[in-house]
């Protein structure tokens, strides 16, 4: 009776390691196959999809990215914009693409915007996407006609106060432009009214043209304007002073707290291969070291900021939380 539970003993203990081994190799095989597709990848052509017109800040970041990255992986990459529903558009269709890293979507500040006020959506704004890498950020400015009586952050805020709901700012509904107005009002305790405007160079327009008070708005937009002197600029958004606008105040300066930066970044459909991912990471990171892409960034009024993937999905989940945590304070529905 020993001599058996003994050979039993030993046949288990020889089969465990013969189910160790097992699992080992396979292990090993998965890993091997891994570096196999991330060294092979690409073996064609890339595409990052962009969902606003070609010109626009986005559309130039894109073609930088097309420009640039040919070189660091051996194949094209071509943009194709496909404009429409603030961007929803292009990012439906990535979402839908094939999870092989061949189709990128060029993500911006505006996607978590649009996810915290639209009620429906064509996609999971979280769960469709799989982050690559953040390529910048930058803030926005807070400006007021050159010859306003506002001097400083404190002095409109009192006026505000003094007027509540006789003042106003405009922008595209349900953009960042908006919801960052929304956020000055709820940590301020200010009632600025919003006016919705189409975007482009109307807030501008009718801010020089006097019929609005003030502007929350992208630093490249409204450098040219600071620099020539037709509009001052009060403060910016981030948390620190811009490097585009160092002599400019952070809002947080007489708001604590106060953070507003947008973001651009590179995902793709949720799935991709996570070779494929780091190999994307890694390229992208090379990119943003460059002298000329780091200028870029700093002339469109913000900074080039890589970052891992579960960076980049965290910056996205606290902003789309953050969004809609200002339009309950601010009684805003969602559309």
């Amino acid at each position: 009776m020993m001599t058996f539970t003994v050979g039993n003993m030993m046949m288990n203990s020889f089969l465990r390691r013969c189910v160790w081994w097992l699992a080992m190799v396979a292990a090993l095989g998965v890993s091997l196959a891994a570096q196999a597709a991330g060294d092979e990848y690409p073996t064609k052509p890339i595409r990052i999809v962009v969902g606003f017109p070609p010109g626009g800040n986005a559309d130039l970041v894109a073609r930088l990215l097309s420009q640039k990255m040919p070189e660091m992986l051996g194949q094209p990459v071509i943009v194709e914009n496909k404009p429409g529903a603030g961007g929803a558009i292009a990012s439906s269709f990535v979402a839908k693409a094939a999870p092989d890293g061949y189709t990128l979507l060029l993500l911006l500040g505006a996607f978590t915007a649009q996810a915290a006020m639209q009620k429906t959506l064509p996609f999971d704004p979280v769960g469709d996407f799989g982050c690559i890498s953040l390529l910048g950020t930058y803030p926005f400015v807070v400006g007021v006609k050159a010859d306003s009586p506002y001097k400083t952050v404190g002095d409109l805020i009192a006026q505000a106060k003094r007027n509540p709901g006789k003042m106003n700012f405009p922008g595209p509904l349900g953009t960042l432009y908006h919801l960052t107005g929304e956020m000055f009002n709820s940590m301020a305790g200010t009632d600025i009214v919003f006016i919705p405007y189409k975007g482009g160079s109307d807030a501008i327009t009718e801010l020089l043209g006097g019929r609005m008070d003030v502007i929350f708005e992208a630093v490249a937009t409204a450098q040219p304007h600071i620099q020539s002197g037709t509009i001052r600029a009060l403060a910016v958004t981030s948390r620190d002073p811009a490097r585009s606008l160092p002599n400019v105040p952070p809002v947080a300066a007489t708001i604590p707290g106060f953070d507003v930066t947008s973001f651009v970044g590179i995902a793709g459909p949720a799935g991709m291969p996570p070779a494929v991912v780091d190999r994307l990471n890694r390229e992208i990171r090379r990119f943003l070291r460059l002298p000329e892409i780091q200028q870029r960034f700093l002339e469109w009024g913000g900074q080039a900021v890589p970052s891992t993937p579960a960076e980049m999905r965290s910056r996205v989940e606290t902003e789309i939380q953050k969004w809609k945590e200002v339009m309950k304070a601010r009684n805003i529905a969602a559309q």
